[in-house]
This record gives C-alpha cells, sequence and structure tokens, in this order.
C-alpha cells in the first residue's frame, strides 16, 4: 500500500470525527469541556501531520508530527476518562477554559474551539460508549496507524 493515499484517508478521518463533534455540538447541543476543545485540537494536528507527510517528499515526518499529536491526545482523553471516573473531579470553569477561550483560534472560529462545556457532563452514550471513550479508541487507532507509517519500511 502508498503512503500516501493512506495519510490522505487518515487525514479525512480526523476531519470527519471533528466534524462529529461540532455535530454533537451544534445540533445535539453537547457543549465541549476544556479537554474535548484540546482533544480537536490535536484530531487536527493529526491531520495536519498527515497532510504534510502526503505533500511532502518526507512521508514519515508527517507520519511522526501525526504520531506525537496522537500521542498527546491520549494523554488528554486519558485525563478526561479520569474526571468521569471521579466524580466532583472537575475540569470546568476554571484557568484552562479562559486560556483556551483567548487564544486567537478561539476568538476567531468560537463555533470550532470555544470551551463551554464542563467535563463531567460527557457521559452521554453513542453505540454504549461516551464522547471522550470514542475519543480514546480513535487515538488509539491513529497512535497505531502512526507507529504502523513509521515502521514500514516502503513509503
Amino acid at each position: 500500500m502508498k503512503t500516501r493515499p493512506f495519510l490522505l484517508a487518515t487525514a479525512a478521518v480526523c476531519l470527519l470525527l471533528i466534524a462529529v463533534g461540532l455535530y454533537l455540538q451544534h445540533v445535539k447541543d453537547m457543549l465541549p469541556c476544556p479537554l474535548c476543545v484540546i482533544q480537536r485540537y490535536l484530531f487536527l494536528g493529526v491531520a495536519l501531520g498527515c497532510l504534510i507527510g502526503a505533500f511532502s517528499s518526507k512521508p514519515k515526518l508527517g507520519a511522526g508530527i501525526g504520531l506525537l499529536a496522537a500521542l498527546g491526545g491520549l494523554g488528554v482523553v486519558g485525563k478526561h476518562l479520569y474526571v468521569l471516573a471521579h466524580p466532583g473531579f472537575s475540569c470546568g470553569i476554571d484557568p484552562m477554559e479562559t486560556v483556551l477561550n483567548k487564544i486567537p483560534t478561539a476568538t476567531y472560529l468560537p463555533w470550532l474551539f470555544q470551551a463551554d462545556g464542563l467535563c463531567e457532563n460527557a457521559t452521554d452514550a453513542i453505540l454504549g460508549l461516551s464522547v471522550p471513550q470514542w475519543s480514546a479508541v480513535w487515538f488509539a487507532i491513529l497512535t497505531v496507524t502512526m507507529i504502523w507509517l513509521l515502521a514500514r519500511r516502503r513509503t
């Protein structure tokens, strides 16, 4: 299998996951919390890494960037799952939300990057898993995918 189409498909999956998050936010009124917004940035980071790899002469560089973003996503979603497993522990209205909502991307694209929800509210199940659990599944898949791309000999 050629690397370029695989990187493009992976970038498309990441963008589709963000589209699902926007659907949940704007149609189902599930407001994103600070950890959700950080996960959006990291899904975009994987997509950007894949696009860099697909359109450059160094696809492994793009896969490396994607791997770093996917590993970061696993860390953030791990904290999110910890918050859900420990009632009373919140990341709600705190300095992280304030900082996130003041960076330029949140200022210019609030419909995509503004954190308005509480982390402990992300418990609605979709096909048996909460949104953070689905995010963990996808970040794990993306991590394995990027490692596989980096370990391949053929580009």
